[in-house]
């Protein structure tokens, strides 16, 4: 599983700056593990990981980090995934794709399509994993992200940060990243914003860019 741009916006731009127990559902080689893990130190954090060789990567980039005593993964679905003591924060790249053709290639259908987390399951998941005053985070393409969204709302859920993600000005939105919690805050309506990745030249990075992930590209 490649290092995507995507993500690392999603694990630099979720608020966890208040977070003591965060979950990353669907973890993957562990990226957003590690981000959050480097944003704020008094952070602990559980990866859950269905495919045995993204788990076995996840564990091993974590064991080799400084963050090593903070993050733990599970290799196991969510769905049967349980904990004591819930977590405040949720942060999750599902499988997206949810009516996409299918590849004949197992771990592509897995890492790319809802066969194993359906947006029912994940929405239930949060609920019972997350604490009453919790948010949690989502990154999705954004038709994917639209349909979330609608459900996430009829199952109670308020959208309170929603940020839209383009390659460059006057290209098409390509991913969508969203933050829900229970209840409305004091800024409530959402708070939208758009982030572009290049210049209109489709060559140098944004400034807005840039200032997000300055902490975690080397070449910033």
């Amino acid at each position: 599983m490649k290092v995507c741009t995507d993500a690392c916006v999603l694990g630099a731009w979720a608020d966890i700056s208040s977070a003591e127990r965060i979950l990353d559902i669907g973890a993957g080689t562990g990226l957003l593990s590690l981000m959050v893990a480097q944003r704020n130190e008094n952070v602990s954090i559980n990866a859950v990981e269905l495919d045995e060789g993204a788990y076995i990567q996840a564990t091993e980039n974590a064991v080799n980090s400084p963050f090593n005593n903070r993050i733990k993964i599970f290799n196991q679905a969510i769905q049967d995934f349980h904990v004591e003591k819930l977590f405040d924060s949720i942060i999750t790249n599902p499988p997206f794709f949810q009516s996409d053709l299918r590849s004949p290639d197992l771990k592509i259908n897995q890492a790319h399509h809802a066969a194993s987390l359906t947006f029912e399951d994940l929405l239930e998941s949060v609920d019972r994993l997350l604490t009453k005053d919790g948010q949690w985070n989502i990154l999705l393409p954004v038709d994917e992200g639209i349909v979330f969204q609608e459900m996430a709302e009829k199952s109670g859920w308020i959208l309170i940060r929603k940020l839209t993600l383009f390659h460059q000005n006057g290209k098409k939105p390509f991913r969508r990243i969203m933050a829900f919690q229970r209840h409305k805050s004091a800024d409530y309506p959402v708070i939208n914003t758009d982030l572009f990745i290049y210049e209109d030249d489709g060559k140098t990075y944004h400034t807005a860019f840039r200032k997000l992930m300055k902490d975690f590209y080397l070449i910033f």
